[in-house]
């Protein structure tokens, strides 16, 4: 059943919408996707912060125009499905690797993140990075280690005087003659 112009037309316009704030893409191919394995695809798109969708390729060509994910829109051939997000790439990089280990029905086509064009190698390494709340706890861990050195040393004077003067409290080497 052929779908109308005006139809098209407002599918063109929602993902236009939901791609203009959109700076992470994954694109990829299915064969033989059952429902219950698109509903879970779905839902781990979803805890990763993304949305997912199914897209005609032409129509997903049109949508991207002006957008950070056009290059990666343009172009597509056979039966494609488009995961995007505002947010991190590496979550939505490691929940699709993570699925897509499970499932051999879906195939990596290729990805964008702010408009630099990934392989299906890259976007597979993209997932074995550490995600941002990784990379900040490491930073933070980094910027505060000298900080607890310092306070450690400062702390040790004052603390080995104290186990030198209770020694000699007990051996009673500060008693008067």
């Amino acid at each position: 059943m052929a779908v109308s112009r005006g139809k098209k037309s407002e599918k063109v316009q929602l993902l236009a919408k939901e791609l203009e704030t959109s700076t992470t893409a994954i694109i990829g191919t299915f064969t033989k996707l059952t429902v219950a394995q698109d509903f879970a695809l779905r839902k781990v798109v979803r805890e990763a912060g993304g949305k997912y969708r199914v897209v005609k390729n032409k129509l997903a060509a049109i949508s991207g125009e002006g957008t950070k994910v056009e290059g990666a829109l343009k172009g597509l051939k056979g039966v494609s499905a488009v995961a995007f997000t505002s947010g991190d790439p590496v979550a939505l990089a490691k929940g699709f690797a993570k699925w897509v280990g499970e499932n051999a029905e879906f195939q990596f086509k290729l990805g964008i993140v702010d408009g630099k064009l990934l392989t299906v190698e890259e976007v597979k390494a993209l997932a074995t990075m550490p995600g941002k709340e990784e990379i900040f706890a490491k930073l933070l861990f980094l910027i505060n280690a000298p900080a607890q050195r310092l306070a450690t040393v400062i702390n040790a004077t004052g603390r080995d005087l104290a186990v030198v003067l209770g020694q000699g409290v007990e051996k009673e080497k500060f008693a008067a003659a």
